[in-house]
C-alpha cells in the first residue's frame, strides 16, 4: 500500500465523516424497526471501535482529553462512527463510584467530557454500565460493598441475585442515566450522541448453568433502564454462547456452559438488539488459523440466521480481535480476521439481514503514556496503516449502505481501492 493513496484516502475520510454528522441532523436519536437501525428513519449501518480507557483519561484535564480528542480524530478520519466504552470504574484506585452512590465528580466530569467530544467528532457512543469481571472493579466489587455492610453473600455470582447488591446496582444506573452534562447542560437520558446502553460486560452466571438466574436478572435491570430513560437504546453485553432455547446450537460454543443464552436473553423485553464477541485465538488456543477463521465464520453465520429468523432484532458484533501475543505472524492474522469480521457484516447488511456493524477491540493511540495499555489486542492507525486501510475500507463500503450523499458519491473515485 502506497503511503500516499492512504493518506490521501483518510484525508477524505475526515471530509466525510463531517458531512456523516450533519446528514444525521446533529445525530438523532438511534431506532430500531426490526432487524434495521435508522437514524432520522434512515438506515444506518456502522463501523466501531472500543476504547474502554476514554472516561479515565479524559479526567485528567490536561494531557488527558486532548488524547481523548486525539482518539475521536483519529476514529473519524477512518469514518468510524461508533465507540464502545466503559461508564463504570467501581472502587479502587481513581474510581468513579468510591462506594455505593458516591461518585468522584473529576472522574465523572471525565466522561461528561467523552459525550461531548464524541458529539462533536459524530461518534455515537456505547456506555457498558458495569463489568462481569474484577478489571474496575466489576460485580465483585458491589459482592465486597454488601459483604462490608453484613451481607453473607459466598459468590460473586450473587451479584445476580442478592436484592441488596441488586438495589445497587440500580442506583448507580440511575445515576448515569439522570447525570446533567457539566459541558452540554444535557442530561445523559437525553443525549441523543449515546447510541446504547450496556447492561454489563460479558455476563457470565456460572452457578447456574440453567440460565435462569441471568434471564431473571436481565428481565429486572431492562425493566428498570426503560423506566428511567425510553429514548435509548438497550443491549445486554452477551458473548454470543447459547443455552437451553436451541440447544442443537451449543455446539458451536467450544464446551463452555456460562449460565447465558444469546436467544432468551436477547429476546428480554426492553432489549433493542443483540450483540456478540469474537476472539477465536482466545477460545481456540492452539489451533490453526485456518480453523480459528472457520470457527469464526461459523460463530457469526449461526449468530446472524438466528438474529433474523428468530430475535427479528439487529446484531451488533461488539468486540472482535487478535492478539499479536499469540501468533508470530500477526499483522497477516489479524488482517485475516478483520476481513473476515468486515466481510461477513457487509453481506449480512447488504442483503437486509440483521447484522449491521462490528466494534473492533480495541483503539489506542501510540503514546507513551499508553504503553501500560497494550494487551496484544490493540489497533494503533501509526504503527498499522495496512489494518487502517482495511479499517477505513469498510466504513466506506458500511456508509455506502447508509444512503450515502452527493458529497461522497463526488469524492468516491478518488477513495483507496477495496471491496
Amino acid at each position: 500500500m502506497h503511503t500516499e493513496v492512504l493518506v490521501h484516502g483518510l484525508l477524505l475520510w475526515t471530509l466525510l465523516a463531517s458531512r456523516d454528522s450533519r446528514a444525521f441532523g446533529d445525530m438523532g436519536f438511534v431506532r430500531t424497526n426490526m432487524t434495521h437501525f435508522l437514524v432520522n428513519r434512515r438506515p444506518f449501518n456502522l463501523n466501531g471501535f472500543n476504547a474502554y480507557w476514554l472516561m479515565y483519561v479524559a479526567s485528567f484535564p490536561e494531557e488527558g482529553r486532548s488524547m481523548v480528542s486525539s482518539a475521536f480524530q483519529e476514529a473519524s478520519n477512518h469514518g468510524l462512527t461508533l465507540a464502545r466504552t466503559w461508564a463504570f470504574r467501581d472502587g479502587g484506585y481513581k474510581p468513579l463510584q468510591h462506594s455505593p452512590g458516591v461518585y468522584d465528580e473529576d472522574m465523572f466530569q471525565g466522561l461528561d467530557y467523552v459525550i461531548s467530544e464524541a458529539k462533536k467528532y459524530g461518534i455515537y457512543l456505547v456506555l457498558s454500565l458495569v463489568n462481569n469481571f474484577e478489571s474496575f472493579g466489576g460485580r465483585m466489587q458491589y459482592i465486597q460493598w454488601a459483604r462490608d455492610e453484613g451481607r453473607h453473600l459466598s459468590s460473586d455470582d450473587d451479584f445476580y441475585r442478592d436484592e441488596v447488591v441488586k438495589s445497587y446496582y440500580k442506583n448507580h444506573v440511575r445515576a448515569i442515566l439522570t447525570r446533567v452534562n457539566t459541558i452540554t447542560g444535557v442530561a445523559y437520558k437525553d443525549e441523543a450522541a449515546i447510541f446504547a446502553w450496556e447492561l454489563v460486560n460479558e455476563p457470565r452466571c456460572e452457578s447456574d448453568l440453567s440460565g435462569r438466574t441471568l434471564q431473571a436478572w436481565i428481565e429486572d435491570m431492562a425493566a428498570h433502564v426503560k423506566s428511567i430513560d425510553s429514548n435509548h437504546l438497550l443491549e445486554v453485553g452477551l458473548e454470543g454462547f447459547y443455552g437451553e432455547t436451541i440447544p442443537e446450537r451449543k455446539k458451536i460454543n467450544l464446551g463452555y456452559e456460562l449460565g447465558t443464552d444469546f436467544i432468551s436473553n436477547s429476546q428480554v423485553e426492553g432489549i433493542d438488539f443483540a450483540t456478540i464477541h469474537a476472539y477465536p485465538d482466545m477460545w481456540m488456543p492452539g489451533s490453526t488459523e485456518q480453523t480459528q477463521l472457520a470457527f469464526l465464520q461459523s460463530w457469526i453465520q449461526s449468530h446472524v440466521e438466528d438474529a433474523d429468523a428468530v430475535l427479528r432484532k439487529p446484531l451488533l458484533i461488539s468486540e472482535f480481535g487478535k492478539s499479536s501475543r499469540l501468533s508470530n505472524r500477526t499483522a497477516d492474522e489479524k488482517a485475516a480476521l478483520y476481513t473476515t469480521v468486515y466481510d461477513a457484516i457487509y453481506a449480512s447488511a447488504r442483503g437486509g439481514g440483521a447484522c449491521r456493524g462490528g466494534i473492533f477491540w480495541h483503539l489506542l493511540l501510540g503514546v507513551q503514556e499508553m504503553e501500560g495499555l497494550r494487551d496484544g489486542y490493540e489497533v494503533i492507525f501509526s504503527e498499522s496503516p495496512s489494518l487502517g486501510q482495511i479499517i477505513a475500507n469498510q466504513s466506506h463500503r458500511i456508509s455506502n449502505l447508509n444512503g450515502g450523499s452527493e458529497t461522497e458519491k463526488k469524492l468516491r473515485p478518488a477513495l483507496p481501492s477495496g471491496n
